[in-house]
């Protein structure tokens, strides 16, 4: 059997520094990926993942319900809901194109897997940048996002707390022990959404795992990152961190 076909959208970044030696400076542009780890995990699973960094996807994220049903399942990771509406024609040139959060939504609809991860341009995201908000995205997911900045930065880690059954086919094999995170996006549940594992009760035992249903699909989130800074070296590092991202998307691909 093929490979189930999943894109990836966003993890990418550009940073900008200055550099001052004295009465001499100069400047650097560096480009970074937040999901190289999570590739990597991924390749051995029976998942063929399409990674299409933040600023391609802005032209290039599909613009039609037939583009986006050639995927299993869509991840929305670290990328802002700018980047999603705001196509080049549109940006630049002033022209109508299509809303791609509403095609989203179609697609879910249909039977399509959304999976979001959590980061600064997630959810609402960094100053509620992010802006997923009232979007016909967060229709489709089992939570809503806040109406601020929904970061919540933990720098002396918190362990997960595991809350769904054992047996469910996201968690089956991992057990109860996982390593620490440093940080997640708050959000509120929808009713129906089911809870498999949540922040320390320190944090107010807040979503970290959440399944849902929409229509004829399913959606998946969590909340913490997929690598650093808020998923530090020794959970990429568990035997379990391959493992807990594949099962997401296994059960979101599976077909009742």
């Amino acid at each position: 059997m093929s490979d189930k076909k999943v894109l990836l959208a966003g993890e990418s970044w550009v940073s900008t520094a200055t550099h001052i030696k004295g009465f001499d400076q100069f400047p650097t542009v560096t480009y970074h990926q937040g999901a190289d780890e999570l590739l990597a995990a991924l390749k051995s699973s029976p998942f063929a993942v399409e990674f299409m960094p933040s600023h391609l996807a802005q032209r290039d994220f599909p613009q039609t319900l037939e583009g986006l049903q050639a995927y299993d399942a869509v991840i929305l990771s670290d990328i802002g809901a700018n980047t999603l509406l705001l196509h080049p024609d549109t940006w630049i040139h002033s022209k109508t194109t299509p809303n791609r959060l509403k095609l989203l939504k179609q697609y879910v609809e249909g039977g399509g897997a959304l999976l979001m991860f959590g980061g600064y341009y997630s959810f609402q995201g960094i100053n509620g940048g992010a802006r997923y908000r009232r979007t016909a995205v967060e229709e489709v997911l089992p939570v809503t996002c806040l109406p601020v900045d929904d970061r919540v930065e933990v720098p002396e880690g918190f362990t997960p707390v595991v809350t769904g059954d054992a047996a469910h086919p996201i968690l089956a094999g991992l057990g109860a022990d996982w390593p620490v995170l440093l940080g997640y996006n708050e959000v509120e549940l929808k009713p129906g959404a089911e809870v498999l594992a949540t922040v320390s009760s320190e944090y107010g035992s807040q979503p970290l795992l959440v399944t849902g249903t929409y229509g004829r699909g399913r959606t998946v989130v969590w909340t913490s990152d997929v690598g650093p800074h808020w998923l530090p070296g020794d959970f990429i590092r568990w035997d379990g961190y391959a493992k807990l991202f594949a099962g997401m998307l296994a059960w979101a691909t599976a077909k009742d």
